[in-house]
């Protein structure tokens, strides 16, 4: 491994001298002077221990002089000799008692590698140096216990429920990212951290966004188009695609074939991480033939944001929603359409959740529908995109819808 060290002490005007020439250098028990052919050059220290020899790095020779390496060699042949401690393991010890809990979160936040998006990765750390970071940031993460966690966000779990189940997710992530990397000599301590345990009940959570009644539809989509914005027409594609806002506002002219009438969501911009292939209906390709006599870009966005050309914000669609003094939320328009499909039409569920992307938990059945259940979809869209367009006065029963 070392080849053949030149044997002798080493001189503090040798150490500069062979600092250009490569080669492994010898001053003596077991201290040793490495020079590699990029220009870098380290010290290093060989004992046995129990049998087996181990190399200890002591720097780098620019930086650590020869009479500091020959003190910090003798301090760690003590240790192994005399002490019968491991240097290594101890060195490890010690920056695990020095590392503390804003240190671990950086840590994770820079290596973690499967957030969605930047602004995602942006405020999974913003929250925790909002909530967690005053409380637990300068704690030794090793030491962390419940009952500083619960500390940390009593006050933000009961006054902002939802942010503070995901704070108190983040703070375990982290605590098990330590323990994982040797910070920490258990995992986060979760089961005492439950709702009704450690922390108080919170009040049961309204996970149904307020959706516009389908009897209301048309007259609104009317109302979106007396009068031209990128925003209206975005919400009117939400509308007329049963999609979720950020995949239309994510939208590019590269996904929508216009030939087929179809658009091609990619994985990448699903919240199941898998393609989502949307049937258009008439409505749906007026839609987007006004959006491109509205821009010369044929390539980019379909709904840009006018005031810098990017995807529009997820407050962009429901301001539209503001203006027209409607209190709905724009993910309720989903919700409108499944209740519209469930109670006026005869299409089956599976049809209709399909349209919505709701993955199937059979994957024989998933693959099935992704597959065989696009024309039927195809027509579930058409007789929604008419429905919305009031293209009739009665509500559609589609009796025959199914066959």
């Amino acid at each position: 491994m070392w080849g053949n060290p030149k044997m002798g002490k080493l001189t503090a005007n040798g150490v500069k001298a062979v600092l250009s020439q490569p080669g492994t250098y010898q001053d003596g028990d077991g201290l040793f002077l490495k020079v590699d052919r990029r220009g870098g050059a380290s010290w290093l220290v060989r004992v046995q221990r129990d049998g087996k020899r181990r190399d200890f790095g002591l720097g780098s020779a620019k930086l650590v002089t020869l009479a500091r390496a020959r003190e910090l060699a003798s301090e760690i042949r003590r240790k192994v000799r005399v002490d019968g401690v491991d240097p290594i393991v101890e060195r490890r010890q010690s920056a695990a008692a020095a590392m503390t809990f804003e240190q671990a979160a950086l840590a994770l936040h820079a290596e973690h590698n499967a957030w969605h998006n930047d602004k995602r990765k942006a405020q999974w750390l913003a929250a925790l140096k909002r909530y967690a970071f005053p409380s637990l940031g300068g704690l030794e993460v090793r030491s962390i216990e419940a009952s500083d966690i619960i500390a940390a966000i009593s006050k933000v779990w009961s006054e902002k429920p939802e942010t503070g189940r995901r704070i108190r997710g983040r703070i375990c992530a982290v605590l098990d990212f330590a323990h994982a990397k040797g910070w920490r000599d258990r995992e986060a301590p979760a089961r005492s951290l439950a709702a009704g345990k450690g922390l108080p009940k919170q009040p049961a959570r309204n996970v149904h966004r307020l959706a516009m009644p389908y009897a209301s539809l048309p007259a609104f989509v009317a109302s979106l188009r007396e009068r031209f914005s990128f925003g209206r027409l975005a919400l009117e594609f939400v509308i007329l695609t049963a999609a979720r806002s950020v995949e239309v506002r994510g939208a590019t002219w590269g996904e929508i074939d216009l030939d087929a009438a179809i658009w091609t969501v990619p994985a990448t911009r699903m919240k199941a991480r898998r393609e989502h292939v949307v049937p258009l209906s008439a409505q749906a390709l007026a839609v987007l033939s006004r959006a491109r006599a509205m821009r010369a870009d044929r390539d980019g966005l379909i709904f840009p944001s006018p005031a810098n050309g990017k995807a529009m914000s997820d407050m962009a669609l429901l301001k539209v929603l503001r203006d027209a003094r409607e209190d709905y939320h724009v993910h309720g328009f989903r919700s409108t359409f499944r209740t519209w499909a469930s109670e006026q039409t005869g299409f089956p569920s599976d049809v209709c959740e399909a349209a919505l992307a709701h993955q199937n938990p059979n994957r024989v059945e998933a693959a099935y529908a992704r597959g065989a259940l696009l024309d039927k979809r195809r027509k579930l869209m058409a007789a929604w995109g008419s429905y919305v367009d009031g293209a009739s006065a009665q509500v559609l029963k589609l009796s025959g819808a199914a066959r």
